[in-house]
């Protein structure tokens, strides 16, 4: 498809730069046109009718090709729904028919597998949102998404001990993204405290901390973090993507996001929110 767009692009462009010089030719050598304000209009019209036609041979191709592609996300994922629905809900009746703890625990890693996979849709779902809306906020419990990042990463990480000290805090805010931002955070203060399974998270005056005792970080390494495909540990697993991407997401979403670490002492995130987005209740 790409190859013939741009075949047609460079014929089209070629044609028209010709058409264009010939045009000014024939005013300025056989007509000899005097009038040279008149002969500048002419060919500025004619050069934005030839910016139209390249630029409109160009972008539609393209935007029929995104659409077709987001209508197939959205119909892939639209069929990905019912078979997870279907796994959950066949799991359930069959737990209760159960009494064997072998197959309870089977069963268990199943459902968690499922979880995996429904969080999968729910991103899935979510970015083809944001290619479509250019905000996307609602008003949510912060707390109760700090319990549910919890729950499902104690799926992946049950040796962790969870620190929860959370007030009830009403947000409005882009929900599936800061929950990405908080297992982002999560798994780096897991992943960097090799010798500690503590992690401590706490909510209060529209701030939320996330600590670990971890390895820490220097004042260089702190400079640094922010850089994409950047790991203060080469033989750590992932692409160093994660904390570039809770950067930019933080400032689209106007949450201050600071760093206080120190090298063999652990590391603790903060982000604080907008008073006039974020509520305490009790």
């Amino acid at each position: 498809m790409f190859r013939s767009l741009r075949i047609s692009i460079f014929v089209y462009y070629f044609l028209t730069v010709s058409a264009f010089l010939g045009t000014l030719h024939y005013f300025l050598a056989v007509v000899e046109v005097q009038n040279i304000f008149l002969l500048a209009i002419v060919m500025t019209c004619f050069s934005i009718l030839g910016g139209v036609m390249i630029s409109k041979l160009s972008i539609d191709p393209l935007q029929e090709h995104v659409s077709n592609l987001q209508n197939l996300s959205k119909e892939t994922l639209h069929e990905l729904n019912l078979p997870i629905s279907t796994i959950i809900t066949n799991l359930d009746m069959l737990k209760k028919n159960m009494e064997n703890e072998k197959d309870l625990k089977r069963i268990s890693r199943i459902e968690t597998a499922c979880s995996m996979l429904k969080e999968r849709y729910n991103e899935l779902d979510y970015m083809i949102k944001k290619q479509t809306l250019h905000e996307i906020k609602e008003k949510f419990m912060l707390d109760e998404l700090l319990r549910q990042r919890v729950k499902f990463l104690l799926h992946i990480y049950p040796h962790i001990e969870f620190s929860l000290k959370l007030e009830n805090t009403e947000i409005i805010s882009d929900r599936t993204g800061l929950a990405k931002v908080i297992d982002n955070l999560i798994d780096n203060a897991i992943k960097y405290s090799p010798n500690s399974n503590l992690c401590d998270i706490r909510l209060n005056d529209n701030k939320l901390y996330i600590q670990d005792y971890g390895l820490g970080m220097d004042e260089v390494e702190i400079i640094k973090i922010f850089d994409n495909c950047y790991q203060s540990n080469g033989s750590m697993r992932g692409f160093g993507i994660g904390l570039s991407m809770v950067k930019r997401f933080c400032d689209i979403q106007k949450i201050q996001l600071n760093f206080n670490s120190k090298l063999g002492s652990g590391t603790t995130v903060l982000l604080i929110f907008k008073d006039n987005e974020c509520k305490t209740t009790f």
